[in-house]
Order: structure tokens, then C-alpha cells, then sequence
């Protein structure tokens, strides 16, 4: 199912690239595109279009042939649209991609803006990693030569199966804190893990920006405006080490279970920090998969930060990935289906987290 799901999206973009009217549009939103189309099957002779008819419908002839006919023109409203010529399948049958007008609209626009518009990624305001050069700052590197043994622990944050989180303090310098996740190499051995651990270590190194920061022996950094300030350390033979930033504002689950809910103003300064986060990630290729009050954490400033990025997958525009995965109460549809999921899931998941933040 996941093979065919994948192929039958790749060539409904290749197709798609291929329609004159469209060969401008980028890649991300053919492959919106190619989403939503449907695929419908007329036998000879049966009305594609039908002349005067209302044009509510998108159709791409993805096979066979047509034949076109038209009455002479008589008065209509300016306004009104509606079809100026009747389309009529061919032996043996033709093969439509269709698009509704709603969905056409939303992700094309106006037939006449349709070659004015721009869609690459300059249009979003977001600018891509750049591939040459040195990809750390200075401010990147600001704590290359923390070691292990700098490190004085300060009280245990929390405990689980995987292991422990300890609040550190960097000796030389005691305004320095952080958070140490210590991982048990055993428990991700014995849970055949490892795969997963290395996944949520190369997303965070995909993700540099001043905030989050994933650090490996090697001094790899990253970062996203609201993802959690990340640096991994060394390990030995029994932990692995990922030296975190400090979220000492506690997590949103807490803070809610205590209040049994929040304000339409609290509710709307966290969903606009999770929708930063995200906004950052997706440009990236990024789905997170994992939203819920309990991967939210506040800084010092009482900004709202992600946290555990086990579940987030690298995904190219045009594809989809059918891995199940995620919370079951914030799990969105097309998961438990099934049917191939992209970032969409990750909104879906946002809409749950507004109504728990409302209502408790």
C-alpha cells in the first residue's frame, strides 16, 4: 500500500509537471495538487463538459482523447460563469484528473493571476540552509569545550525508562545551566531504538537557527526559534549524554493540569509559539508528529519551546510517509488510516492542542 500510495503520488507530480498551465508552479504545491486530485473515468461518448453548464470542476485529460464541440454564442450574464464549449469522451473512454473549484482556487488561485504569482520559496520569506561555508557561528560554538567532567549536577529534573534528566552547572562558570539527558544504551538496545535515537539526532543537526541546539562530540549545531536548545555530549559505557538547554518554566501540562484550562490569551500566545515552531521545521521538510502539553516547555522568558523529537521524520514536499506513530489522543486521521500523512498531521494535532488547552 505504501509503495503504490508513493508511486501513484510521483507520477500525478510528473504528470502534473507536464500540463502547460502549470510548469511554473513549484514543487511543494504541485504536490498539494496532486493530492487532492481525483481520478475519474468517463466511456465513449459521456459529457465531460457539458457547453453552459456551470464550471465548478478543474479537469486534466490524463488519458485518451476528446472531441470538442460548440453551439453559437448566445447572450449571457457577465457574471456568470459557465462552460463555453461541450467535451465529449472518445473510444475507448477517457481518463480525468479532476479538481474541485474550492481547491483549485486555494491552491492555484484565479486562472488570470495563475502566471503572475510566485511560488517558489523566496514568496515564503524563508531562506534555505546554506550548503557552503561554515555552517556554526560563533555563537554556535560558544560552548564547544564543555567535557562531561564540567559539569556539576545540581538535582534530577526526572526519571523514566530511557533514563534520567539531571540540571547541570558548568563549574567554571556557575551562570551556566543545562539540562543533561542521560539515555541508557542498554534500554535502547534491548527497545531496538537506536535507529530512532540517531533519527531525532540528525533532525535537530538539520535545524539551526538561535534557540535549538543539538551538539554531538563532533560540535554539530542546531537550532529553531521555539525547539529546545540541544547539545550532545560524549558517552560512556552505559549513558549516552545530550546536553539540553534548561527549561525551568516547567511543562504546559503541568501548569494546565493545575488550572484546568487556559484563557482565549494564554491559549493564543501558546498556539502562536508552537505555529513559529512549526512554520520553521515544515520550511525545513520537517513533520514533528509528537504535539502535546507535555513536549511543551517554557523558558526563563515564559516562551513556549518543543521538546522530544523522536517522532520527527526529514520529508521532501512531494512525498508522504505511512509510519504509525504519535500520541493516540492527538493522532490524526489519515495515521490511523493509513492512507500516507505529510506536516498536514501536525495541524491537525495543533486543533487538538487548542481545544485541550480551552477546555482542560
Amino acid at each position: 500500500m505504501m509503495r503504490t500510495g508513493l508511486q501513484r503520488l510521483e507520477d500525478n507530480i510528473n504528470f502534473l509537471r507536464s500540463v502547460p498551465l502549470l510548469t511554473e508552479l513549484s514543487n511543494e504545491v504541485l504536490a498539494k495538487i496532486a493530492d487532492v486530485l481525483e481520478v475519474e473515468f468517463y466511456p465513449v461518448g459521456a459529457h465531460i463538459i457539458r457547453q453552459g453548464a456551470s464550471g465548478d470542476t478543474f479537469f486534466i485529460i490524463s488519458g485518451g482523447s476528446v472531441k470538442v464541440t460548440q453551439r453559437l454564442p448566445g447572450r449571457r450574464d457577465e457574471d456568470e460563469i459557465s462552460r463555453t464549449a461541450s467535451v465529449i469522451a472518445m473510444h475507448p473512454g477517457v481518463e480525468c484528473l479532476t479538481l474541485d473549484r474550492d481547491s483549485f482556487i486555494q491552491l492555484i488561485g484565479d486562472l488570470s493571476e495563475l502566471h503572475e504569482k510566485d511560488y517558489g520559496d523566496e514568496s515564503r520569506g524563508l531562506s534555505r540552509p546554506s550548503s557552503s561555508g561554515s555552517i556554526y557561528s560563533d555563537s554556535e560554538q560558544e560552548f564547544d569545550y564543555i567535557r562531561l567532567d564540567d559539569l556539576d549536577v545540581i538535582a534530577t529534573l526526572g526519571v523514566g525508562g530511557f533514563g534520567r534528566v539531571e540540571l547541570v552547572q558548568y563549574m567554571y562558570d556557575k551562570t551556566q545551566t543545562f539540562a543533561l539527558k542521560c539515555l541508557k544504551k542498554q534500554h535502547i538496545v534491548d527497545t531496538q531504538q537506536q535507529e530512532h535515537v540517531y533519527s531525532e539526532k540528525n533532525i535537530m543537526i538539520a535545524c539551526r537557527s538561535y534557540t535549538v541546539r543539538f551538539v554531538t562530540a563532533s560540535t554539530c549545531t542546531c537550532s529553531s526559534r521555539r525547539a529546545l536548545e540541544v547539545r550532545c555530549g560524549p558517552s560512556d559505557s552505559k549513558y549516552v549524554y545530550m546536553l539540553l538547554e534548561a527549561c525551568l518554566g516547567g511543562e504546559v501540562w503541568t501548569i494546565l493540569r493545575d488550572r484546568g484550562c487556559f484563557d482565549d490569551n494564554t491559549t493564543r500566545f501558546v498556539t502562536s509559539c508552537v505555529v513559529e515552531a512549526f512554520e520553521y521545521l515544515h520550511a525545513r521538510g520537517i513533520i514533528y508528529r509528537d504535539l502535546k502539553p507535555e513536549n511543551l516547555l517554557l523558558d526563563t522568558q515564559g516562551y513556549v519551546k518543543l521538546v522530544d523529537f523522536g517522532f520527527s521524520k526529514r520529508l521532501g514536499y512531494s512525498s508522504k510517509t505511512w509510519t504509525f506513530c504519535g500520541t493516540p489522543e492527538y493522532v490524526a486521521p489519515e495515521i490511523i488510516l493509513n492512507k500516507g500523512h505529510d506536516r498536514a498531521v501536525d495541524y491537525w494535532s495543533l486543533g487538538v492542542l487548542m481545544h485541550e488547552l480551552l477546555t482542560g
